[in-house]
């Protein structure tokens, strides 16, 4: 089949809409569903982000994508105990492959909502019991398990899309879109992000562990796929804070750090030791945490709605305490996929613990941002490559 006729493009009014080849058949078999233009957008730029970590990292990978930007991004570690308590898999038997869907998705909870799954490897049974749980439009992988199969055919009533990617597929070279009625022509970004990217450190510090690195390829992999601007946070195997589609740097450095910041604070024992009403709906659950961390948890009180969330009244969690546990994080590791113009962007990577950094390097400012890295004792190294995606 070379041709699929979809229900309408981004938006209803969007008629005609499919997705065919020029030559031979469609690199990919819905086994069940009907996904649409966003949909298939989101499938295959998660794809080839799972396709390349695998490929860096030796390590199957998974993505949570959310309106052709990833919500988080990681490779199977296994979890700490705390992670899963915050992942809420706390209960269940994790493989490798699980495990970093778990964490894909658990960086960023709130922008995961109704996400679409890109898996490195084939879809077993861990990982499809996950994937059952959470409000979720679709999964592409390159196979799936028997009982995987049977598990997400069952997801909303036979009705969630399941894509199977031909792993084997190798696009054309040469890629084009439309804009305007107009024909865009480039060739596709193929460049190879491996260590070798990390070899020009700039700073005085000029070190980068074996885990570093790991974390800063995972950060570059991320931002490859990700609209621009960009700026990706990574620790421990999983992006914990991305910033996607914003006009200024800054502003994706610090939507991204205020991510990663949520992210830590979420493991703070105020945070684990909440306790909810019975049968709160996960995203209830979610969107409760999000509020009890912000500002927002005071007019909570006040009006005293935490009763239809809480099962007890949780105690404020003050500026001053989530500071003191914002400080300890450390060992964080961050990407840009363009140049750093100012060294505010340091500053505030700083404040949410990033010790190591890969950006292309090319602005007349550079060494201001590398004194700034220097004044931190941080290691950044300069790639010399670009990674806008648009």
């Amino acid at each position: 089949m070379n041709e699929m006729q979809l229900k309408y493009g981004c938006n209803p009014n969007q008629k005609p809409s499919r997705v065919y080849m020029e030559e031979g058949n469609l690199p990919f078999e819905v086994i069940c569903g009907n996904p649409g233009y966003i949909n298939l957008l989101d499938a295959f730029n998660g794809w080839q982000l799972v396709r390349e970590l695998k490929i860096a990292t030796g390590l199957p990978a998974a993505t949570s994508f959310k309106h052709v930007s990833p919500a988080g991004a990681a490779v199977g570690l296994p979890l700490s105990d705390v992670l899963k308590k915050i992942y809420f898999v706390d209960d269940v038997e994790l493989s490798p492959l699980a495990c970093a869907y778990a964490r894909a998705r658990g960086a960023d909870r709130m922008s995961s909502f109704g996400d679409f799954i890109a898996l490195s490897d084939e879809c077993d049974e861990a990982t499809a019991l996950l994937i059952k749980k959470e409000v979720s439009d679709g999964v592409i992988a390159p196979g799936y398990s028997e009982k995987a199969l049977e598990i997400l055919k069952a997801k909303k009533g036979g009705k969630y899309n399941v894509i199977k990617i031909d792993a084997s597929y190798v696009p054309a070279p040469i890629e084009t879109k439309q804009v305007f009625g107009i024909t865009f022509e480039q060739g596709r970004n193929e460049l190879k992000i491996d260590e070798e990217l990390l070899s020009n450190v700039v700073t005085e510090n000029k070190v980068l562990s074996k885990e570093a690195k790991r974390d800063l390829m995972i950060a570059l992999i991320t931002l490859k796929y990700t609209q621009s601007n960009s700026v990706c946070y990574v620790k421990d195997g999983q992006a914990i804070g991305i910033g996607a589609g914003q006009q200024s740097r800054i502003h994706c450095t610090r939507l991204a750090g205020n991510k990663a910041d949520i992210w830590w604070l979420r493991q703070h024992p105020k945070v684990l030791g909440l306790e909810f009403i019975d049968g709160i709906k996960r995203a209830d659950r979610d969107n409760a945490i999000d509020v009890y961390i912000s500002d927002e948890y005071m007019d909570v009180l006040a009006d005293g709605v935490w009763e239809n969330t809480f099962k007890v009244k949780p105690e404020v969690f003050t500026r001053e305490e989530q500071k003191e546990w914002l400080a300890k994080n450390t060992d964080v590791a961050l990407g840009s996929d363009a140049f750093f113009p100012f060294g505010d962007n340091i500053e505030r990577a700083y404040k949410s613990g990033v010790t190591v950094i890969a950006e292309p390097g090319g602005s007349i400012r550079d060494d201001h941002v590398i004194q700034t890295c220097n004044k931190y004792n941080m290691a950044m190294a300069f790639t010399g490559i670009r990674l806008f995606h648009h």
